[in-house]
């Protein structure tokens, strides 16, 4: 499922609802602020390595999922069901990541 790729678009079912999530400035501002100590370096590094935690899925899931124009919060992804489970929910977020840091003409991400 996918959004506009070249906008850094990611599409996700959430409560059987196809939504859009794209990280904007304000979202990553967002993101940062709610990672606490860690740098939004720091969380491309672990989504690299295949080190992310549910804390960090959640965080960019919700500041894709605002930045896309969704009005829920932390709590109420927490709450809901990701079509795909966890492990849509993983790749969705480390592809969000990855389309937010790539230059269009590369292909590449994280």
């Amino acid at each position: 499922m996918m959004g506009n790729p070249w906008r850094g678009d990611v599409a996700i079912v959430l409560n059987g609802q196809r939504r859009v999530m794209r990280l904007t400035l304000g979202a990553l501002a967002e993101l940062e602020a709610g990672l606490r100590e860690d740098s939004l370096v720091a969380l491309v590094e672990r989504f690299e390595a295949g080190r992310f935690r549910a804390r960090d899925v959640l965080a960019l899931l919700v500041a894709g999922l605002r930045g896309g124009g969704w009005a829920g919060s932390a709590v109420d992804l927490a709450s809901a069901e990701i079509g795909g489970g966890p492990m849509e929910a993983s790749r969705a977020a480390a592809e969000l990541l990855a389309r937010s840091f790539a230059l269009p003409e590369d292909g590449h991400g994280v």
